[in-house]
């Protein structure tokens, strides 16, 4: 398989573990739906659960240009387009399953995309996963040029952003997993925002920043139930220290918001080191890689 190769023909670890996560959801959904595994409506739970993996899969994709620069391990971004294709497939697998449950009926489709909002809101961000995909490839660099290919890849943060809020509108109450997906999500387009202006994150500043997203989210969970259930916002915030309560999700949010921040004191460099580290070798990057490495 020539995609888990690197440009100098040698087999790619990096990118083969990247495909090896890549496939394992849906061989878990198919070994569920094999096995009578996916409760009284398996189609139902298999659009659901493809759906979570798409925008599971953007947000690993994101994470990867901040995790070469904390670890200071550059191979990582050749994962980068396999999982942004995987997020793709996903998403198509998402619409192709909910398409199955409306019996193929076409028009039925078109028209609830059309009324409903939240499906009208995936419809685009699946437009945009597609063009993200399509234009993947070094040929779509050429031809694009790296101007125009990156301005256009550019669009996955509003695709990501629009996949939560599908996430959030089509979950109705159960907004346990949209509010930790908008938690990551958050930290990811912080993280992003803080390194454009001081052109690094200190350990220090990550471990503000996950201290601030967890706060985010448990005053952004409370403030959507306030507001479509009608409970006491004050109420949701003080279920967040209570021992008897599930777990909430800004709590794991903050959880790996101080992981990474362990992992930023672990193994930060000061600016002088960091200029004679050890670099991946360009041979090894195919140009959209090349391009795209420094998102």
């Amino acid at each position: 398989m020539p995609f888990l190769r690197e440009r100098s023909g040698r087999w790619s670890p990096t990118k083969t573990v990247a495909f090896t996560v890549a496939v394992l959801p849906a061989l878990w959904i198919a070994y569920q739906a094999i096995t009578d595994d996916l409760g009284a409506r398996p189609v139902t739970e298999a659009i659901h659960q493809a759906g979570d993996w798409a925008l599971r899969f953007l947000l690993i994709t994101l994470a990867i240009t901040p995790a070469q620069r904390i670890l200071h391990y550059p191979r990582l971004i050749l994962a980068r387009r396999t999982l942004g294709v995987a997020a793709a497939a996903y998403a198509g697998l998402h619409l192709s399953l909910y398409v199955l449950d409306q019996h193929f009926d076409w028009f039925k489709v078109a028209s609830e995309i059309v009324l409903r909002i939240y499906l009208l809101i995936g419809a685009v961000a699946l437009t945009g996963l597609i063009a993200l995909a399509s234009t993947s490839t070094d040929a779509a660099l050429r031809r694009l040029g790296a101007q125009r290919w990156n301005a256009l890849h550019r669009i996955v943060y509003g695709i990501a952003l629009l996949g939560s809020v599908h996430f959030f509108i089509q979950s109705k109450l159960e907004i346990y997993q949209p509010v930790l997906m908008a938690g990551f999500l958050l930290w990811l387009l912080a993280y992003r925002g803080l390194y454009r202006r001081y052109g690094e994150v200190t350990p220090v500043q990550l471990l503000l920043l996950a201290v601030a997203t967890a706060v985010a989210a448990a005053a952004g969970e409370a403030t959507i139930y306030m507001f479509t259930s009608g409970v006491d916002a004050r109420r949701i915030l003080l279920a967040h220290f209570d021992v008897d309560m599930e777990v909430r999700p800004a709590w794991w949010v903050l959880a790996a918001g101080l992981l990474v921040a362990a992992l930023g004191f672990w193994q930060y460099k000061p600016a002088r080191q960091r200029l004679s580290a050890r670099r991946i070798s360009p041979s090894a990057l195919s140009p959209a890689t090349q391009v795209q490495s420094g998102s």
